[in-house]
């Protein structure tokens, strides 16, 4: 363990500290861990999954629903559209809370 000086109050201090003991100044900041940087990257390709999903999802429903040859056709397509996008609405929501928690609980600590 090295000794270097607070560049704020040039007080004496580990090489390893995040904060400076006397003023509180912040000489390193602290990193995310493989796990948790791994985390993130899953909550961010996870959303990213979901916007497609909703387009692509609703670009095919309104294929169906402009060439569709009956009113029963039109009908049962925007009720399987409706409730598909319910569902990823739910799944993105519930995905959202379990990742984002995880990315929150591998967050860098000081």
């Amino acid at each position: 363990m090295a000794l270097i000086n607070c560049p704020e109050c040039k007080a004496a201090i580990s090489d390893s500290a995040f904060k400076c003991p006397s003023c509180g100044h912040q000489v390193k900041k602290p990193k995310r861990t493989l796990f948790g940087k791994i985390v993130k990257i899953v909550f961010i390709l996870f959303n990213l999954l979901m916007i497609y999903s909703i387009f692509a999802g609703m670009g095919a429903s309104g294929d169906v629903i402009n060439n569709a040859a009956s009113d029963a056709e039109r009908a049962g397509a925007a009720l399987g559209a409706g409730m598909g996008a319910m569902m990823l609405g739910i799944l993105w929501v519930v995905g959202d809370i379990i990742i984002g928690t995880l990315v929150f609980l591998t967050r860098p600590k000081a």
